[in-house]
């Protein structure tokens, strides 16, 4: 059994999101503040819908801390809905084309979609993004940070080659799409305003990095102790991803070997250094000490303002698709829920390696090892 895990609970127009976290340390301090930071960052981002000026997303802890400080119990978390109407809602029969709609009526024998969408609807990551705003400040307490940004939006490209890491961080948190580059971020707000206009969707890639990771996260021994592979797995979970990559990515089936593997050089600061980052922080499913850099491919949303063909579950007849209120574009919003799923991630495997069952512990035994790695 996994020593940190995470459970969530709650429909799109329910009462409330549920989030429990088991494992966490005791003595780690939290502030709802910073969490809500969180939220209201994945809230933001042109192309957003109506669904975001009705929520002002906000959570609650409501087991396994006092006096602002987790005990080492479980750690419940709660996001009400202030959109809470979901017996209120009329029966959707128009499953929509790309949605869960469909597949999901005929697997749980449901005569209305509504009973799947509430459910499979993105407003789920709301309590992922809660629950890895813990895992992030758990993390800052052993110098590891992590940041998401976009860097392909439809047809537009960002350029962020030799920006570092806290420039993108800078720089995409003041933009209205979470973008790096200023020059790419006014092309893909035109692209938006295209999609927009022309009532259809448009998706893009976000990249995720980490850095301060310890050496050796994760394990080569069985498939699913990967680290890499639990991280495409947590990023492929989220609404809508249809691919993930690491460091170079699917560029390194059209590459010889010399462009691509990371030269090992001498120690720097009693560490060994790499000439390139082209395994973006992996190697044999482990860290490797280098950023860890992740990529994730948003599709455009399944709601179309001028929807697609479908079938009447009830009637059986062709027609158009049910529209409900969406987003043109969410890839913004994506990018800081990968940045939470990496965070959980890399939460779990900092737990698994180096246990503590107080954060004192746990801060303790990743400095003795990373003292350690340097006598290499």
């Amino acid at each position: 059994m996994p020593q940190l895990r995470y459970f969530t609970a709650g429909e799109s127009h329910g009462q409330c999101l549920i989030g429990v976290i088991e494992g966490l340390p005791a003595g780690l301090k939290l502030d709802t503040d910073a969490i809500n930071r969180e939220l209201a960052r994945r809230q933001k981002g042109y192309g957003r819908g109506g669904r975001m000026k009705i929520e002002t997303d906000t959570v609650e802890i409501l087991s396994g801390m006092r006096r602002g400080e987790t005990i080492g119990a479980p750690v419940t978390l709660m996001v009400k809905n202030r959109d809470f109407k979901i017996n209120e809602l009329p029966p959707v029969t128009k499953p929509r084309p790309g949605h869960a709609d469909l597949t999901g009526v005929i697997k749980y024998d449901r005569q209305d979609a509504r009973d799947i969408l509430e459910r499979s609807s993105a407003r789920e990551t709301t309590m992922r993004v809660a629950i890895g705003g813990v895992c992030k400040h758990l993390l800052s307490t052993i110098g590891v940070d992590v940041v998401g940004h976009i860097v392909e939006l439809g047809p537009v490209k960002a350029k962020v080659d030799g920006s570092s890491f806290q420039q993108i961080r800078e720089r995409s948190e003041i933009s209205e799409v979470r973008c790096a580059d200023a020059d790419a971020e006014k092309q893909m707000i035109e692209a938006i305003d295209e999609a927009k206009s022309n009532g259809d969707t448009l998706g893009g890639i976000f990249e995720i990095i980490a850095v301060g990771v310890p050496i050796g996260l994760g394990s080569h021994v069985q498939w699913d102790r990967k680290l890499d592979a639990n991280i495409a797995r947590a990023l492929m979970s989220i609404q809508a991803i249809k691919g993930v990559e690491t460091g170079m990515g699917f560029e390194v089936g059209r590459r010889f070997g010399s462009q691509v593997h990371d030269e090992i050089l001498p120690a720097q600061a009693g560490l060994f250094t790499r000439s390139s980052n082209n395994a973006g922080g992996f190697e044999g499913g482990m860290t490797n000490g280098q950023p860890i850099v992740v990529r994730a491919a948003m599709k455009p949303l399944s709601t179309l303002m001028k929807p697609m063909r479908s079938v009447d579950i009830t009637t059986k007849e062709e027609v158009k698709a049910t529209v409900e209120r969406s987003d043109v574009c969410a890839t913004p919003a994506a990018a800081v829920i990968g940045e939470a799923v990496v965070a959980i991630e890399l939460a779990a495997a900092v737990l698994e390696k180096f246990g503590g069952d107080s954060i004192r512990e746990l801060t303790r035994n990743v400095a003795s090892y990373r003292e350690a790695c340097k006598r290499w």
